[in-house]
């Protein structure tokens, strides 16, 4: 057997380079999220004064458990599925739910990417029309009346993700470092320059000034309401991508002396000086756009879907000269900050099943894309807006909290490794972890994610979320968080031709 424990017939690659490794995981952690959901949560929660939380989350939360993941995947030389049975026999479908919510995401993660596109091309000439709303949910995806009214495929829809698909297929094929790592080297760096020609335009125009005051205005008073704080943890804890298996496979391509604790430092700060940087853009034109209309910033303000194929279509139209120009910067930050997250959400997958099943990397590239791309059609159908708001809420709100919740409570209070991983990320790293990565993982994190589970189960008892019907959200939601979950288990059962030893050490 290998040092590393791993008898696959091709050998396990590694990264080519730190930086590599640090574009890659940022790119992960950059996603679509961080240009619509980022700013919104901002402004929603006191403003600048947001930022006080927002930083106590990244230091007790985001960050210790962007560490711990590091050094499991490190350590172990694995997917999630196999690090955690190194950790624990028994733990190994932890793993694997982590991998199935990741894919679950995946299957209408593409989909937005391939709005994206056809946004990208609709830029030139802004051919969405005077009437973006309309445009968007009428004449781009059909949108039925009703949850249950599934309608046809919107071809237009369907072939704009088959882009997408073809795009992320290639990066995978060509591997971690010709392909990942190459790519992040290329569309992260990219993607920062647009973002900045998109704050450098949003603050020369007329109204830039009202917006950014909506957005940095600070409201302490905000600071006492539990929900802000609530806010902040979920915040950091999905932009950062914990808990999704990511961060465990891609620190498992790491040579064996690597510097883990600064990486995550690194890491966590980039991605959240590019949150704010994007905020600064999106409410600096969100101004502007208040200003042509006469109205108020806050009647303007959107999140999620609504920000980036409605409202910036609607400033696009009121921008003076080179507004296609600025369209195609906005949509084409949204598609390389869409690409990084969807090669790294497929990766984790594919190594995975690799290590399961002893296949080889092209084999598992070709089994995990083929079957997310066949579930992925469902949200090209004329009612597969519902089901993504769906999937995308239940996913997010109970299948990623528990998963992380899990992970913690297995490192830190059942199988009590918080010690050996110190000790491991101790050994290469110049910031060493201490106390408070122990406080943060043992108490701060477990204790702030079940308050989220808490609150989120009550909203959803006594509040219908957008009134769907109960059906629905029994099968699109709470069901696929559920058959996920049983599936986890029945991949755990299914032995390896060869088992693995309970533990490779260091």
């Amino acid at each position: 057997m290998a040092a590393d424990g791993d008898t696959l017939a091709e050998p396990r690659e590694q990264r080519g380079t730190r930086l590599g490794f640090i574009l890659a995981a940022a790119g992960s952690a950059i996603g679509l999220g961080n240009i619509w959901r980022y700013p919104y949560v901002v402004y929603d929660n006191g403003g600048g004064a947001f930022l006080i939380p927002y930083f106590i989350a990244i230091a007790t939360a985001a960050v210790p458990v962007l560490i711990l993941e590091y050094s499991l995947g490190h350590k172990y030389r694995h997917a999630a599925p196999f690090a955690f049975r190194r950790v624990r026999r028994s733990a190994e479908w932890l793993g694997w739910f982590q991998i199935g919510i990741s894919l679950i995401i995946m299957t209408y993660y593409i989909v937005i990417i391939g709005w994206v596109l056809s946004y990208f091309y609709y830029s030139f000439g802004t051919r969405w029309g005077d009437d973006p709303n309309a445009f968007f949910f009428g004449s781009y995806l059909g949108t039925t009346d009703s949850f249950w009214s599934v309608g046809g495929i919107q071809w237009k829809v369907l072939l704009s993700v088959a882009v997408a698909w073809a795009l992320t297929y290639l990066i995978l094929r060509r591997g971690v470092r010709r392909g990942i790592e190459l790519a992040a080297k290329i569309l992260i760096p990219a993607l920062v320059l647009m973002i900045l020609a998109i704050v450098i335009r949003g603050l020369t125009l007329p109204g830039a000034a009202a917006g950014l005051d909506v957005l940095l205005t600070p409201d302490f008073g905000a600071l006492v309401d539990a929900q802000v704080w609530v806010a902040a943890y979920g915040q950091v804890f999905f932009s950062f991508s914990i808990g999704f298996a990511v961060m465990i496979v891609y620190a498992s391509y790491l040579p064996r002396r690597s510097d883990l604790s600064n990486s995550a430092v690194i890491v966590g700060m980039g991605n959240s000086g590019f949150e704010f940087l994007a905020a600064l853009g999106v409410f600096s034109v969100l101004g502007f756009l208040a200003t042509q209309q006469g109205v108020g910033v806050t009647e303007v303000v959107e999140s999620g879907v609504g920000l980036a194929f409605v409202a910036f279509p609607q400033i696009i139209n009121e921008m003076p000269g080179l507004n296609s120009l600025f369209g195609a910067l906005f949509f084409g930050a949204l598609l390389f900050a869409g690409l990084t997250s969807a090669v790294s959400i497929m990766e984790c997958a594919v190594a995975g099943v690799r290590e399961k099943f002893r296949l080889s990397r092209v084999a598992a590239i070709n089994v995990t894309c083929g079957i997310t791309a066949l579930i992925s059609i469902v949200y090209v159908t004329r009612g597969g807006l519902y089901y993504l708001d769906v999937v995308d809420r239940f996913v997010n709100n109970f299948g990623l909290i528990f998963a992380g919740l899990a992970e913690v409570i297995l490192i830190a209070w059942i199988a009590r490794q918080l010690g050996p991983l110190q000790a491991h990320i101790n050994r290469d790293s110049y910031l060493r972890v201490g106390w408070w990565w122990t406080v943060s993982l043992m108490v701060i994190t477990p204790v702030l994610l079940s308050v989220m589970a808490a609150i989120n189960i009550y909203q959803e008892i006594t509040h219908r979320y957008e009134e769907y019907p109960l059906s629905g959200l029994l099968v699109m939601g709470w069901g696929i968080v559920l058959v996920t979950l049983i599936l986890a288990f029945v991949l755990q059962r299914l032995r390896r031709h060869e088992e693995l030893p309970e533990s490779i050490g260091d």
